[in-house]
């Protein structure tokens, strides 16, 4: 009897990366097993190389992500990544690096594993960069798509460069996600592949067609050579062209995947499950039946987007840019006043203080409002605080308003309402915010009216494993 087949899932996001080995299940044809898992942080923030891009810039370091890919790799059983015949990538969208074909990366034989490091790279624009002003994007030409293009999108990135820095793009002739990426030298690729799911999460391509809006961008001088091909999400790019610590040369890799489709891939067994994730971000997603079509006029105005899944589907999904990453901006504030006062206190130690005081406050008439960083349908939108009187003011008070806050924030942008008359009958959840923050699941739990479980960290990473698994298996 053959060996079981044996996958390995990445999941390169916005502050961590994650690494999953899976198994397929001995007595179930559509099960699982999770045989060993990782979680590193990336702590790959740092300044635009472009000081043009201002104070709402959002660019990370790959040197430093692929880093804590090689520790999550490191960290794996080396008698599990020996079995690997598949791997998955999957990572944040919207966001775009370029690099240099051919000398993107360089490959190092010399230490416990072989690996490869980042060479003639930028750095990765991230989905949170913030240099594309409202005028700015009213300026770009209307995409062929039924999806509209904000800031943080990797063709918005793209225009905004062409105007203010054209010199730093001809330094590059290829671009893609960060996931995009890793695939591409994994495999030495001469050319960077992409999956409709990243492709839509950039702007100006069309879902229905397969095709980027080539005689658009090209009419506005848009270096169209920069765009990747187009593949099949579940597909293979390529196999590696080097051993990759235990994992053999040769090794099948699929094509990069949309954490966000990665992650509801893993967790929505019923096509009646809707699928929550609080990570740095936030994303509700429901499955909308086949043969669905969106509409193919963009609508910048509208919270919810649909966005490809896989065999031609389509997710309905409320995509708010304000979740973890504001419950890290409100301990970021308190340790900063800690500093002013002349007091120094860590972060972890502020955010395990504030969620107990938190749990201990069930519930509070103060309000929060916690669009810090606006949202894509709403871009000028700040955040406030009401209702406050002398009596609410306590951390436990804030923190509680606050989680309520991110979780109202998303009811506002899909209604629970509309869930169920997509015939939803549960959620499942997960996310990095979410695994930590009881005060959140608590929240999570008392706004929706379906049955709401609780998934892992890791789902993306599992997700990507399970598509490349379940490719094997049939």
């Amino acid at each position: 009897m053959a060996a079981p087949s044996v996958t390995l899932g990445i999941d390169l996001g916005t502050t961590s990366v994650k690494a999953a080995v899976l198994e397929a299940a001995p007595d179930d044809p559509t099960g699982f097993v999770v045989l060993a898992s990782c979680v590193r942080a990336a702590r790959a923030d740092v300044a635009a190389q472009n000081a043009a891009a201002g104070p709402q810039a959002r660019e990370q370091d790959v040197s430093r992500i692929i880093q804590a890919l090689n520790e999550c790799l490191a960290a794996l059983p080396r008698q599990q990544l020996r079995k690997v015949c598949g791997i998955g990538v999957s990572g944040q969208m919207h966001g775009v690096l370029f690099w240099k074909t051919g000398q993107g990366c360089e490959w190092t034989e010399g230490g416990a594993a072989p690996v490869f490091e980042p060479r003639a790279v930028s750095h990765l624009v991230t989905w949170q960069d913030g240099r594309c002003s409202s005028g700015f994007l009213a300026s770009l030409p209307q995409p062929e798509s039924h999806l509209s293009v904000a800031t943080g999108f990797g063709c918005a990135t793209i225009f905004w460069l062409l105007k203010n820095s054209p010199e730093f793009l001809e330094s590059y002739d290829a671009a893609g996600t960060i996931h995009d990426y890793v695939v591409a030298m994994l495999c030495g690729l001469p050319r960077p592949v992409m999956s409709d799911q990243n492709a839509a999460s950039w702007g100006y391509f069309n879902t229905q067609s397969q095709r980027w809006n080539l005689e658009v961008l090209r009419a506005s001088g848009f270096p169209v050579h920069l765009l990747p091909d187009i593949a099949e999400p579940a597909s293979v790019a390529g196999r590696t062209s080097h051993a990759w610590f235990e994992i053999p040369k040769g090794t099948q890799v699929g094509v990069a995947l949309g954490d966000l489709q990665a992650s509801v891939f893993s967790c929505m067994a019923h096509k009646t499950d809707a699928v929550l994730n609080i990570s740095t971000s936030v994303q509700l997603a429901a499955s909308m039946p086949s043969g669905f079509q969106p509409a193919q006029t963009p609508d910048p105005a509208a919270a919810v987007a649909y966005f490809p899944y896989f065999d031609r589907t389509y997710l309905a999904v409320a995509a708010s840019l304000n979740g973890g990453n504001v419950l890290a901006t409100f301990v970021h504030m308190l340790v900063q006043w800690m500093a002013d006062l002349g007091l120094e206190v860590e972060e972890s130690t502020v955010y395990s203080r504030m969620i107990q005081a938190a749990a201990q406050q069930r519930d509070t008439c103060l309000t929060i409002t916690p669009t810090v960083l606006g949202e894509r349908h709403l871009p000028d939108q700040l955040a406030s605080v009401t209702r406050i009187c002398p009596s609410d003011l306590s951390l436990g008070h804030v923190t509680r308003a606050l989680c309520r806050g991110v979780v109202q924030n998303l009811h506002s942008m899909l209604p629970f309402q509309q869930l169920k008359e997509w015939g939803v009958e549960r959620v499942v959840s997960s996310g990095s915010a979410l695994s930590r923050n009881e005060v959140l699941k608590e929240e999570v739990r008392t706004a929706f009216p379906f049955p709401v479980s609780f998934g892992q960290d890791v789902d993306a990473a599992v997700g990507a494993a399970l598509v490349m698994l379940q490719r094997n298996l049939n």
